[in-house]
């Protein structure tokens, strides 16, 4: 049970929280700082800790802690966040479909999406722009992790994604294939070979992505299905890295098909054909449950659900180089 802060009034009271309050006890929650939420917020210091403290009678819970320097949530703090979180966006959104009324060729964006999702997102986004040129698109490249954590807050508008985390509420559909290939030298002794056992590639060294990522998951489950153990040689954060180091002779790859069209072009790399490789992944459009979604932000939505198919035919095209 969350305890009740003895300072505060013990009986039942009815609570009147402004909207004011919920943005100060947002950019408190965010900035972990009284002085920073000031600034950000244009008010003082002594005004922001009189909202908070306020906002505490009125719901008759600690809502923070200091912890040394910082200013930390409480359990009910945490608790508070959660609704906070759904009503600012909420809010946003009423702001953003009034604005939108008045003109429905203006908007903004915010589409976050997979680090190896760039070499198929930007060509649509491209695309998009040049049908929509009142519409500004802020795209955020970055990696799983911060796009489960932004998915959580109601941040972005728009998240492209492998597989999108089970433990939220969503609205999830699949775009595309995304095929996770096994790369080498176009030296390298195995390629053009045909039907390569797994096992032929067990004592090779790998250069993969680091612990965490969709891709790496993959991998290591593909292993244990298969009944091995995958250890890399190398870990690297980026694909571009992984491509380089592979040209280079350090090890194979196992990297997204989307991601080696110019190096399968060009010969620098071969898709080897390992026995139930590719490792078959897919590419989804999320959106947080509850997050409205602007016209701009829904006509976006259904072009890239429209140019998935004809991207994935183009991609499948790669294997066959």
């Amino acid at each position: 049970m969350l305890a009740r802060n003895p300072e505060f009034p013990s009986e039942s009271v009815n609570m009147h929280i402004s909207f004011r309050q919920i943005q100060i006890f947002q950019t408190v929650a965010q900035t972990e700082n009284f002085t920073r939420a000031a600034e950000l917020l244009h008010m003082t210091q002594p005004a922001i800790s009189m909202q908070v403290k306020q906002l505490e009678e009125n719901v008759g819970l600690s809502l923070f802690e200091r912890q040394g320097k910082r200013i930390v949530l409480t359990a009910a703090g945490r608790a508070m966040h959660t609704y906070t979180c759904e009503i600012s966006a909420k809010y946003q959104g009423m702001v953003e479909t009034l604005e939108e009324l008045k003109d429905v060729h203006q908007g903004v964006i915010n589409v976050s999406a997979a680090n190896t999702s760039i070499y198929f997102i930007t060509r649509m986004l491209a695309g998009f722009s040049q049908q929509n040129e009142g519409i500004t698109v802020s795209l955020n490249i970055t990696n799983r992790k911060t796009l489960v954590e932004q998915l959580q807050n109601y941040e972005a508008d728009l998240v492209v994604m492998g597989e999108p985390p089970s433990n939220l509420d969503l609205h999830s559909q699949r775009l595309m294939c995304n095929p996770l290939v096994l790369i080498a030298p176009a030296n390298h002794p195995l390629a053009g070979q045909k039907d390569i056992p797994v096992s032929a590639i067990i004592g090779e060294k790998f250069v993969v992505r680091e612990p965490g990522s969709g891709t790496r998951a993959a991998i290591e489950r593909f292993f244990a299905e298969h009944g091995h153990t995958f250890t890399s040689t190398l870990e690297m954060g980026s694909n571009e890295s992984i491509k380089y180091s592979v040209i280079a002779g350090l090890g194979l790859g196992i990297v997204s098909l989307h991601s080696i069209r110019l190096e399968l072009e060009t010969h620098s790399l071969a898709i080897l054909d390992v026995r139930n490789f590719p490792i078959q992944r897919y590419w989804h459009i999320v959106t947080r449950e509850g997050k409205w979604l602007s016209p701009a932000a829904q006509a976006f939505k259904e072009y890239v659900i429209a140019e998935a198919s004809s991207y994935s035919q183009d991609y499948q095209q790669l294997l066959s180089v």
